[in-house]
């Protein structure tokens, strides 16, 4: 409209209140701008109702953003005891924002209740839980105290049943020994979760040996939160004592039963121990034969003088084959197929033929393992032809053995004969023929946390050997061999390895005797640094075996996650025709180590100290 000035209007839609905090904070609030035709307006304040929008924009814009943001931003802030903290950090969930007070309220309902909850299981029961103002950066506090920690004060073991009624000396030392391994001790910080498992452990205690239907009766755990006191009592009944009986198997339709009679640890009418049993399921899971085996007594007390050992399992396919790839820098790639037949000949034994083939090794092999006798003994025949090239050095060898073998727990034994023909061909050297056959004897226990990735214990091997001329041999010799290998864990995720070797073969010369009773050094599983089987007896252009070997290792790893670590390694050897002129040659390195899905894999960069190299040592099989 002609001759008209326009001018502007703010509504907030929500009632403004007059001071001046208050509508600071109103501008805020939704708004709408309304146009007010103005007639003869006088033209000096034509320009006020655009600086006043202005204004309004520039100031209402960046304090509606603040206080949006410190209305969302608004953080709560943990405050507890370093060894409760992460257990509320865990299992207490903190909103991201408190807006009102109505929601403030709710909040600190739930921390009590939740928060109280999480901290009985650690024995505070009368812990106080706030919530402090905001400071100047907007945060909140949640301060927790955790009060005094509840100890036990009192604590009742009761033995009832048979385990109590009969006054013997033995029972009085076991039930001794039961309360003495109690871990819940007078004394010590009251813990649900502890409890559970102190009441767990007893349990198990008395019902692994004898009383194979023990039950606890009543638990109690009385706690005052005021004296910060906890009174246990625990009635555990043993029942009466248990007794093997017969097997009674389900599942089994190929073989006979006496495969599994022959597995058996302990008789019919044996005293029931749980530690027996479970062997009895291991040994029998062991075999080629069963892919999943469950061995258990029903706890019934009517049957107890003759409790039927309960086997259920499930046969494996018979005949299968498996082809396989692999890699190493001691061999290069290899390529295998095996046929497996563990019904061989319809009497449960099983044959395995193999065919590898290596980069420096080529191997034909077939074998027969017969079932166990009912000592634990069974015998293997085996035969097998193989070819190498290494260092210089052509073989070619034939093989038949037969072995008979008995594993014990953690220990095996091997008593076998083996007859081989070997041709040699050292290049430079002299080309020869041998022939042997040798008695060999072998021991050898693993007491292992974890067969595949080890962190405590130690594997030792020994090994003695030898042949006659007057037995198809070509020449007299008797040989000896050594090895023990030991870890440490030094905390939750590094562990140290020493490995140690001594061999020797008494004989009046090298010549004549079959490589595989000699000694060579060298790769991967020995002195890192030096080329596979390098570390020998020069002969001609050729590094042949030696009668005498010394080895020794130590290896320190780091593990940084679950899978994969980090190691590092100093390695050491030596071969000769005398242990008094073995000359040792060193290596050391590191490497890196993944527990891969189908195996351990190691790959180490080691520096030869004598041969001034730099070697890559790397292996990884895979099995399909």
């Amino acid at each position: 409209m002609k001759g008209a000035a326009l001018k502007y209007s703010v509504e907030y839609r929500d009632a403004v209140s007059l001071s001046a905090r208050s509508c600071l904070s109103n501008l805020s609030q939704p708004f709408v701008i309304r146009p007010i035709n103005v007639l003869n307006a006088d033209h000096r304040y034509r320009f006020l109702p655009a600086l006043w929008l202005g204004l309004i924009l520039v100031f209402a814009a960046p304090v509606s953003r603040a206080a949006e943001a410190q209305q969302a931003g608004v953080t709560i802030v943990l405050s507890a005891p370093a060894p409760l903290r992460k257990l509320l950090q865990t299992h207490f969930k903190i909103p991201a924002a408190l807006p009102d007070d109505t929601a403030r309220a709710a909040f600190m309902r739930r921390a009590r209740r939740e928060i109280g909850a999480l901290l009985a299981t650690e024995g505070y029961f009368s812990p106080a839980v706030k919530l402090q103002a905001a400071g100047p950066d907007g945060a909140r506090v949640l301060e927790v105290d955790p009060g005094q920690r509840t100890l036990v004060t009192r604590l009742d073991i009761e033995f009832r049943g048979e385990l109590a009624d009969a006054d013997t000396p033995e029972r009085r030392s076991r039930i001794d020994r039961l309360r003495a391994a109690w871990p819940l001790g007078i004394g010590a910080p009251f813990r649900s979760p502890a409890w559970d498992e102190a009441k767990a452990a007893l349990l198990a205690g008395v019902a692994s040996e004898d009383y194979a239907a023990a039950q606890i009766l009543d638990s109690r755990a009385e706690v005052d939160p005021a004296m910060a006191s906890a009174n246990l009592s625990v009635v555990i009944d043993s029942g009466p004592a248990f007794h093997f009986g017969e097997l009674e198997v389900s599942g089994l339709d190929r073989y006979e039963k006496i495969l599994l009679l022959r597995q058996m640890p302990f008789q019919v009418g044996a005293p029931y121990r749980r530690d027996l049993l479970l062997n009895f399921q291991a040994r029998v899971q062991s075999m080629p034969q069963f892919s999943s085996v469950i061995v258990s007594i029903d706890p019934d007390i009517s049957t107890r003088a003759a409790a039927p050992v309960k086997v259920a399992l499930t046969e494996a396919k018979t005949r299968h084959v498996a082809i396989g790839v692999g890699f190493s820098t001691d061999n290069g790639p290899r390529s295998e197929i095996k046929y497996l037949d563990h019904d061989f000949y319809d009497r449960a034994w099983s044959l395995s033929t193999g065919l590898r083939l290596e980069q420096n090794r080529q191997q034909l092999t077939a074998a027969v393992d017969t079932l166990p006798d009912e000592h634990g003994y069974l015998l293997s025949w085996g035969a097998a032809t193989e070819a190498t090239q290494i260092e210089g050095l052509k073989t070619a060898r034939h093989k038949l053995s037969a072995t008979r073998s008995r594993t014990r727990g953690q220990t095996e034994m091997r008593l076998g004969i083996n007859w081989q023909q070997e041709n040699r061909e050292p290049a430079g050297g002299v080309q020869e023929v041998n022939q042997a056959l040798a008695l060999d004897w072998q021991w050898l226990r693993r007491a292992l946390d974890d067969p595949l990735y080890p962190r405590r214990g130690n594997v030792t091997e020994l090994r003695v050997g030898g042949g006659s001329k007057q037995l198809l041999s070509d020449q007299d010799f008797l040989r000896g061999y050594a090895r023990h290998q030991i870890w440490w864990p030094l905390a939750e995720r590094d562990v140290v390895s020493a490995r140690g070797e001594i061999g020797y073969t008494r004989a009046l010369s090298r010549l004549g005797i079959p490589q595989e009773y000699l000694f060579r050094a060298g790769g991967s599983q020995s002195v890192r640094g030096y080329n596979y089987q390098s570390l020998g007896v020069l002969e001609g252009a050729a590094i042949v075996g030696g009668r005498a070997l010394l080895t020794g290792s130590v290896e320190y790893t780091r593990w940084f996650s679950g899978d994969w670590g980090a190691a590092l390694f100093v390695d050491t050897g030596g071969v000769s025709d005398t242990l008094s002129t073995v000359r040792l040659s060193a290596g050391y390195g590191s490497g890196v180590r993944w527990r891969s899905p189908v195996g351990p894999l190691a790959m180490d960069l080691a520096w030869g100290v004598q041969s001034k190299e730099l070697q890559l040592h790397f292996s990884l099989a895979a099995a399909f």
